[in-house]
């Protein structure tokens, strides 16, 4: 059995996003990148799962991105993936990213294919999807667990007011939420040895047309100065909350 990971580089969380030329281009300039967070949970669990003693013989991490992702790529291979592949393009949109790494997956059989649910920085949770689309595989989205027993896989999802268990048959994209692994994992210093001598492939990009484009960007409002109420002072409470918030 074979997984295949896509990875998504992107802007460390504590991040103070900056955009330049008249707001259109975010600005690169200083920025910490990290894998995302979802992502990274996926490889987790995959690597967990390997340990466990199932038949997982190999796992691949696959990134869409320019040289400038490959330390990112590095961790990656450093906390447990066998191997990585570069597609070497700018994402310029989730369908792009979707069909790029559709192009590597069809030259592979892998069984399983995992994304995150989303990415920190632009949180389409689009990529998935439209991936399974591409290859014509069963998706299952919201996915907080997974085991696999023998050839079988079982697949816990988070729904509204309860949680689902479903089987699938392989080949399939799981859709990876929060929950699907405990935590990320921090890779050793035997590790980050290894990733140096693990196969890093650049692979050129095919044909594909972006369909979105993006016209500008724009903050959100900076948030008003707290204002402190003495707890006993009960009337100034209730006068901020009717006359400024007006919520009463």
């Amino acid at each position: 059995m074979k997984i295949l990971l896509c990875l998504s580089n992107v802007p460390d969380t504590t991040t103070k996003i900056r955009f330049t030329e008249d707001n259109t281009q975010f600005d690169t300039t200083g920025i910490q990148w990290i894998i995302n967070p979802w992502d990274e949970f996926a490889l987790t669990r995959a690597l967990e799962l390997k340990e466990k003693g199932t038949n997982i013989e190999k796992i691949t991490v696959i990134n869409v991105g320019g040289k400038a992702t490959e330390p990112t790529i590095r961790k990656a291979l450093a906390i447990g993936a066998d191997d990585a592949v570069r597609v070497d393009a700018e994402p310029a949109d989730a369908y792009f990213v979707a069909a790029q790494i559709a192009d590597f997956a069809k030259t592979e059989d892998y069984d399983i294919i995992l994304c995150g649910i989303d990415s920190s920085d632009y949180n389409g949770s689009l990529v998935g999807g439209m991936l399974a689309e591409f290859l014509d595989y069963p998706s299952v989205s919201s996915v907080s667990g997974l085991d696999i027993e023998g050839s079988e896989v079982k697949i816990k999802r988070e729904i509204d007011g309860g949680q689902e268990h479903i089987h699938t048959e392989l080949p399939f994209v799981a859709i990876v939420q929060k929950g699907i692994s405990l935590e990320p994992r921090i890779p050793s210093m035997r590790g980050i040895m290894m990733a140096r001598k693990k196969p890093l492939n650049v692979k050129t990009p095919v044909e594909a047309e972006a369909l979105t484009e993006f016209v500008s960007y724009e903050l959100p409002p900076a948030k008003s100065a707290c204002k402190m109420i003495d707890a006993e002072n009960l009337q100034e409470l209730v006068g901020v909350l009717q006359n400024e918030v007006k919520i009463l």
